[in-house]
């Protein structure tokens, strides 16, 4: 599978401004979210992960929801929003963001080493920050 060079620049940026260990981005293609872009996605997820249905798992119910969708622990979660393969990342807290232009849409992942609590002010932060998101067909 191949990922967007420059989905995973920004990506890796992104985690980085919010002290994030992981991340990953999946566009919706069809009637699917398609993976774009991971950073440290063990490779065995990214193949689960590679497209994901429509209210499943955390990027599945994002764009169902159409908002962000958290957990404090990707581990422990039993709410049935975090899917088997989430769980084999290393990592804890994690969130999960629609992004929207016009028709396009995009869940933009991010993960971190420990346990949080992500509050509405730390979700907005970052959902303003995704404003600067490189959609692929801007390219």
């Amino acid at each position: 599978m191949a990922l967007d060079s420059d989905l995973n620049t920004w990506l890796s940026a992104f985690l980085g401004r919010h002290g994030a260990v992981a991340g990953s981005v999946h566009v919706l293609r069809g009637d699917l979210l398609s993976l774009a872009a991971a950073v440290n996605i063990p490779p065995k997820v990214q193949e689960i992960t590679a497209t994901i249905p429509r209210g499943k798992g955390m990027a599945g119910l994002a764009w169902e929801q159409d908002r962000p969708i958290s957990t404090c622990n990707l581990k422990e979660d039993s709410s049935g929003a975090v899917r088997p393969g989430a769980k084999a990342v290393d990592a804890r807290a994690a969130v999960a963001f629609p992004v929207h232009r016009g028709d396009a849409l995009a869940v933009v992942g991010a993960a971190w080493a420990d346990e949080r609590d992500l509050p509405d002010s730390e979700l907005a932060r970052m959902a303003s920050d995704i404003a600067d998101f490189p959609w692929p067909s801007e390219r």
